[in-house]
């Protein structure tokens, strides 16, 4: 039985139309309207009335098909219309189709939302309760609508930073929660696009040193219906329905102005000198389950747009999110890239960070880093220049593939992550892994030609415990989330330093203090590019909630009201910003070569017992070592800059104890340096600038980081030198 129909445009008002580019085209004196669905049997293109967005106001079938692209051409259409898509087919689940006419479809090439989801069960797919009935329900009040956009704006001589990615430091943010809460920021602008580009946060990211901000998910997305059932959302918005629209609940300006206001981000945070990088969502859709919502992939082509499983009733689900997208289906690949290509042509962004991509990597089942997806993108003239970033890990077998992406790819290192945590707890066994992860994991990307950038690291994000609450708590407490603290991670590699949660014990306090400071240091002075997450420079605490990915409240806010303590923290994170990129050691092109130079007596690196001897291939088996000194030679770093400079910078020794004691560190190798300076020490801030001999013994804290740069320098060639003159400075 189909649904009652308005009364259509006339026919000789329709014109065939184009089927590229797909989507809702206005070329200045009308509108082209391209979809694809492969086994759909009619299509109708769905106006609604822009004053009552309710309100469908005529249907056009689209008569026009090639190559499963359903077209038409519609002269005097403006920008500003509403639209969706309602397509008939088989209702057979067994099949793979579950087409219903009577569903308001969003059409996947949306460029701007003009109204919102409202959940109803006029929104389901089948008939409530009988999966094998198509719903006879309605659900156009409900459906979210598309709007016709022109695509005009001024970019005002925008240019992207472009930053090597050797010098890149990525801030991890969500653009609602980095403001919402800030004072400075005007309140009509707090939580916004506008208010990321609002002065009071432009000179926040330029006042921390940060070179590139990682966007939680911008496109649309909907909030699972069980959350707004539980005075919930979908907070982090890992749940995208439109791959080309910025989602309007960020937009100041409401959702008319959503895609102009996003691009004015863009443009001030260039102007800025900051990249923009988006987290995107292409491994599954919005739609869940079989028990999901028909809003658009289902209701247009479910067959081609979704794994089936076995039974062609369900869905193979590498995510975790009921569904996973068909990658191996042409047109679906071509709506991923089209997306990809749009957000960096029209809204300018500099990069992905791709959720779960290894879900991308599978053709048939397994996972395939020399698949479509990626080749497409290896040749791509505009994907292949942006900083492409893999969360290289799903939840389907064999799915955890750190190390395993393709050349211009940089991944989400899981393993420097958990490393880092395992050796500031103290764990024993740590010092072998510990050397490849602060030297950018050769180990895991040097064998197909990758360098150091290939790893970004982190040791936090939005996923898991804040920095604060990594050294506050032993075990998640998520039980804001309404699940019985059965949701998020429950391997944190954490510690609470002796007591769960806030506490009045001060040496505890201390300790905290002190290990934040280490893993900050370690993070900023590791090879790779690190990523820090917002609010960890400042201590934010989300009081032990470890996926707080549905709280859009003072728990996923930032709290922009800091204490002495904070803003002490947040200073120190500052100057470890700035060393980072004073000295070219800490941020190589290139992994180290771990041998002579050129005929040199010494190494580029060399690693420290704390007697002051050299490693030896026995100590890195030492189960009980948890004390460590690193030499940085900044005269050895045999790279060359872009007009072919010779790099040459200052030398540094890292010393790192997770012990729980003292260690005091000789100064001294088989290399001759005369004086040591502090420049950085994580248990006592006063030891910066004092200055010692070679050969004597830095007195290392317990659990603590020290940073030494050599001063008065001699070598072999220091005796052949000019009268006042020193050899290059090595530790």
């Amino acid at each position: 039985m189909q649904a009652r129909r308005s009364d259509p445009v006339k026919t000789s008002a329709l014109w065939p139309g184009k089927p590229y580019p797909l989507g809702a085209t206005w070329d200045g004196e009308g509108v082209n309207f391209a979809l694809f669905s492969e086994n759909a049997t009619a299509v109708e293109l769905c106006l609604f009335d822009s004053v009552q967005p309710g309100a469908e106001t005529q249907r056009i079938a689209l008569t026009e098909t090639t190559t499963h692209v359903w077209h038409g051409y519609l002269p005097g259409l403006a920008p500003g219309q509403l639209y969706g898509y309602r397509v008939h087919g088989p209702y057979a689940p067994a099949d793979g189709h579950r087409f219903n006419g009577r569903k308001i479809l969003l059409d996947p090439y949306a460029r701007e939302i003009a109204r919102d989801l409202t959940w109803d069960d006029a929104l389901l797919g089948p008939r409530a309760g009988d999966d094998l009935t198509a719903s006879p329900l309605d659900s156009a009040p409900f459906a979210p609508l598309a709007r016709v956009v022109s695509g005009a704006f001024d970019w005002a001589g925008d240019v992207a930073p472009a930053t090597p990615w050797q010098d890149t430091v990525v801030y991890e943010l969500h653009v609602k929660g980095f403001t919402k809460s800030h004072p400075e920021v005007p309140e009509k602008l707090r939580g916004t696009y506008a208010g990321l580009a609002s002065e009071p946060s432009l000179r926040y990211l330029r006042m921390l040193g940060i070179t590139a901000v990682e966007l939680l998910p911008v496109h649309y997305h909907i909030d699972d219906r069980f959350l707004i059932d539980g005075g919930r959302v979908n907070y982090w918005g890992y749940n995208t329905l439109g791959y080309f629209a910025p989602d309007p609940r960020y937009a100041a300006s409401g959702p008319e102005g959503a895609v102009v206001e996003f691009k004015e981000m863009v443009r001030a945070l260039h102007a800025a000198g900051l990249e923009v990088i988006l987290d995107v969502v292409y491994n599954h859709t919005a739609e869940g389950d079989a028990r999901g919502p028909t809003l658009s992939f289902r209701g247009l082509d479910n067959a081609a747009y979704y794994r089936l499983a076995e039974d062609r009733a369900h869905y193979v689900d590498f995510t975790g999110c009921g569904n996973s997208l068909n990658g191996q289906q042409p047109r679906v690949l071509q709506l991923i890239m089209d997306s990809l290509r749009y957000w960096v042509l029209e809204m300018h962004v500099d990069g992905f960070r791709f959720d779960l991509a290894s879900a991308l990597a599978r053709e048939l089942w397994d996972v395939d880093r020399l698949g479509a997806f990626f080749d497409i993108i290896q040749q791509d003239p505009v994907l292949s220049r942006v900083k492409l970033i893999a969360e290289p890990w799903d939840l389907g077998p064999g799915g955890y593939q750190v190390g395993n992406f393709p050349g211009l790819w940089t991944e989400w290192n899981g393993k420097y992550r958990d490393c880092v945590r395992r050796f500031w707890k103290g764990h024993g066994g740590t010092v072998g892994e510990l050397a490849s992860r602060l030297t950018g994991s050769s180990d895991l990307y040097q064998h197909n030609g990758r360098s150091p950038s290939a790893s970004l690291n982190f040791v936090t994000c939005h996923d898991g415990f804040t920095l604060a609450d990594l050294v506050s708590y032993n075990e998640k407490h998520n039980e804001a989330n309404g699940e019985n603290n059965r949701d998020g991670c429950n391997h944190n590699e954490s510690w609470n330093c002796g007591v769960e949660g806030p506490t009045d014990d001060l040496a505890i306090h201390a300790l905290r203090a002190q290990q934040r400071r280490n893993f900050l240091a370690t993070l900023l002075l590791s090879q790779g590019v690190p990523m820090l997450l917002a609010g960890d420079e400042f201590i934010q605490t989300q009081g032990g909630n470890n996926n707080a990915y549905c709280q859009d409240s003072a728990v996923g806010w930032l709290d922009w009201e800091l204490s002495a303590e904070q803003r002490a923290q947040l200073a120190f994170v500052r100057e470890l910003i700035a060393l980072r990129k004073s000295a070219p050691v800490f941020r190589r092109r290139r992994f180290f070569q771990g041998k002579p130079i050129h005929g040199a007596e010494v190494n580029d690196l060399s690693w420290l017992k704390p007697d002051g001897t050299e490693m030896t291939e026995q100590d890195w088996f030492t189960d009980h070592l948890l004390c460590i000194g690193m030499g940085l030679l900044g005269d050895q770093i045999e790279e060359t800059d872009e007009r072919g400079r010779r790099i040459v910078g200052d030398s540094y020794l890292l010393l790192l104890n997770a012990q729980a004691t003292v260690v005091p560190f000789r100064l001294g190798s088989r290399q001759r340096v005369v004086q040591w300076t502090c420049i950085l020490d994580t248990a006592d801030p006063a030891a910066v600038g004092r200055v010692f001999e070679h050969r004597m013994e830095y007195p290392l804290a317990a659990r603590s980081l020290a940073v030494l740069r050599p001063e008065r320098l001699e070598d072999d060639r220091a005796a052949t030198a000019k009268p006042g003159q020193r050899g290059p400075g090595r530790p």
